[in-house]
């Protein structure tokens, strides 16, 4: 799961853009391909086998989706083995493509448009500067009408949008991201920069495991009512090293991250007014997912997660395995949402606590999407107070009710 212009975030500003017609971004509407119609070979159904590299690429027959990448970079040349130890030093990074699905998609008379929007494409990306306790934050918007772009993505041709059916990659302009290699030696390759909010960043992300299949074979359910589900895999423990161009400056950077891609047509249960996330890489190389949704009242609807140790097939949470109790928490002046930025969770994996590097990560987006959540860069630490690992904190739905 996760945000930031959030995974979720984006999705609650769709029913005022899918409306509109003059929508900047054009140029995401080229391509050489026929686009597909609403597949049922795209939903998410238990005992249906993932098979790549097709399920690295697009589900454009669902109507949601997100490549959801995260990490902790040093600047560094990456010369050194990357060390878990000390923060100060460490700058958080969130990179997000989403695509949905508009009711265009679905007209009988769109399908030889190319300029009919059957998709919104959006990408965020965000830099958490823990000395400073700064967060900073970008986006890019467009419009796709659902065909691949065949031999274009070259050096020197126009801008162009898309997410490819065939394997991971996702652009909107010069914004992109996309893998290479065999399923369990991927390569990914991302960059994005804003002049604007002067920052960028380049990253080359190499995995060192396996793919990790979230739930049951990559079925992961959000709700105890059949149907609320999603498709799910991720990528923990991938090595990132790139340049980061901060202030005018470029440094080279080195650290650890994770991917999640999630899709679905029917995620949010009715009952749910949102959720609670975490995706750790551990110091041992164990890779450590733990999520609930919550309703209005803050008990748990549903919880899921995994847990994978160093080589070791990954252990699924059932439901009943998952407790997360929130701690000490932190009040937004803007919006004043108040958000758990400490937790204490119980999974098969044993006992931790989650704290956050900086507290105030929201993303405060009312006066855009009209979402509000919390994002950012976290520490795990063991019953011994140790820290184990790093990753990120997600939480949804603290200033109002999230919309899907």
């Amino acid at each position: 799961m996760s945000m930031m212009w959030s995974r979720r975030g984006w999705l609650s500003a769709l029913t005022g853009l899918t409306g509109m017609t003059g929508m900047a971004g054009l140029e995401g509407l080229v391509g050489h391909q026929e686009a597909r119609a609403a597949t049922d070979e795209d939903q998410p159904k238990p005992g249906r086998a993932l098979q790549w590299p097709r399920d690295f690429g697009s589900h454009a027959g669902t109507r949601i989706e997100w490549w959801y990448i995260t990490g902790a970079l040093r600047i560094s040349d990456g010369s050194g083995p990357w060390n878990f130890g000390g923060s100060d030093d460490l700058l958080g990074f969130q990179i997000t493509f989403f695509r949905s699905r508009t009711p265009v998609a679905d007209r009988p008379d769109a399908s030889g448009n190319r300029l009919s929007p059957h998709h919104l494409l959006f990408a965020h990306a965000a830099l958490t500067d823990v000395r400073a306790g700064r967060l900073m934050h970008a986006e890019r918007i467009t419009r796709w009408n659902g065909q691949d772009v065949k031999g274009l993505a070259t050096a020197g041709s126009e801008p162009f949008a898309q997410a490819s059916r065939e394997d991971t990659d996702v652009r909107i302009g010069r914004w992109h991201l996309n893998r290479k290699g065999p399923p369990d030696d991927s390569l990914y390759q991302g960059a994005w920069h804003d002049g604007d909010a002067n920052f960028g960043l380049k990253l080359t992300l190499q995995t060192s495991q396996p793919v990790l299949l979230q739930g049951a074979q990559g079925y992961s359910r959000k709700s105890p009512r059949p149907g609320h589900a999603s498709g799910y895999y991720s990528q923990p423990q991938m090595q990132a090293r790139g340049e980061l161009l901060l202030n005018g400056q470029r440094r080279p950077v080195h650290g650890i991250a994770w991917l999640d891609h999630e899709w679905s047509s029917s995620l949010l249960d009715p009952d749910a007014v949102g959720w609670d996330w975490m995706g750790m890489n551990l110091a041992d190389g164990s890779a450590l997912t733990v999520f609930r949704l919550r309703r209005a009242d803050g008990s748990m609807l549903w919880a899921g997660g995994s847990w994978r140790p160093p080589g070791r097939t990954v252990r699924p949470f059932e439901s009943h395995e998952v407790q997360m109790r929130p701690g000490r928490e932190w009040t937004s002046a803007a919006t004043g949402a108040r958000y758990p930025v400490e937790w204490s969770i119980e999974t098969p994996a044993g006992r931790h606590t989650v704290r956050a590097l900086v507290d105030a990560q929201e993303l405060d987006n009312r006066q855009r999407t009209g979402t509000v959540y919390w994002e950012g860069i976290s520490s795990l630490y063991d019953e011994q107070g140790q820290r184990v690992g790093l990753g990120y904190l997600e939480m949804t739905g603290y200033a109002g009710r999230l919309q899907l």
